[in-house]
């Protein structure tokens, strides 16, 4: 599925939620899209190989292919958006590495968003800044070998807690300096969070579209489907392909409608 230009793909984290979680890969495959991506599917950093098992076979028997994928995250239903940042929480990510780089060697996926994490008032802002430079050190060299690549995504301010990351500004300051010695982390460009954030999205894809590795397309205010808000997703589509950008636009919106009906913006 196309549109601009652009191969979409479907976010089944956030698509056609009206059908449980399995079912949701060949919901996305009966609509037209051939790839999927979704937020970490499970409760756990670490699940079972039988639950591992069950998400590969849910993708495989869609006969779509999983092109991007959530490290875990922490709780992300009580509001915890990342673990990268916080001292306490890397054995977990690193558990969480390990079964991410198995899925991957199996599907093909080859995009992993990792979340840096709220600041948290029991470290210092440099200690929790250091430990999520090396988090994301760390995952970057475990999926290299599958020429994968490490996204760091900016998020609502107001929206996600005291989440340092807001502007693409913010995410390049980490990668340039840092991590500027690793090549396979990218800004992650969310057109919801971005331009809920003020930041000018034409001029944003004008300048960095060549670089990107990934972009997400949702609507603000409300983070629905395009049209149903007052971005200019499709001038910022277009730059971006004016730019150079080659990879795919996930749909990782909120659905005003049911999912199906949503997509009449593709028309």
């Amino acid at each position: 599925m196309e549109y601009r230009g652009h191969q979409l793909s479907a976010n089944v984290s956030m698509l056609f939620t009206e059908l449980p979680y399995p079912e949701r890969f060949a919901a996305a495959a009966r609509a037209g899209f051939t790839t999927v991506e979704s937020w970490w599917p499970f409760a756990v950093p670490d699940p079972p190989a039988a639950e591992l098992d069950a998400f590969v076979q849910s993708v495989e028997a869609a006969g779509v292919s999983l092109s991007a994928l959530n490290f875990y995250g922490g709780d992300i239903p009580a509001g915890e958006r990342g673990v990268a940042s916080h001292p306490d929480r890397q054995d977990q990510l690193a558990a969480n590495v390990r079964a991410v780089v198995a899925i991957a060697e199996r599907t093909g996926c080859r995009l992993f968003n990792l979340l840096y994490g709220q600041l948290d008032d029991r470290w210092s802002p440099s200690l929790q800044a250091d430990t999520a430079v090396e988090a994301i050190r760390s995952a970057a060299a475990a999926v290299s070998h599958l020429g994968g690549t490490v996204l760091i995504e900016p998020l609502t301010k107001g929206l996600n807690g005291n989440y340092p990351l807001l502007t693409a500004d913010d995410v390049l300051a980490i990668l340039h300096g840092p991590l500027k010695d690793v090549d396979n982390v990218s800004l992650l460009f969310d057109t919801f969070h971005l331009g809920s954030n003020g930041v000018d999205l034409i001029e944003t894809a004008t300048t960095l579209g060549a670089g990107l590795a990934h972009v997400q397309l949702a609507d603000s205010p409300g983070r629905g489907e395009p049209g149903s808000g007052a971005l200019p997703l499709t001038q910022t589509l277009d730059a971006l392909k004016t730019a150079g950008y080659q990879g795919l636009v996930a749909c990782e919106y909120k659905p005003t409608t049911d999912t199906t009906s949503s997509l009449s913006w593709l028309d």
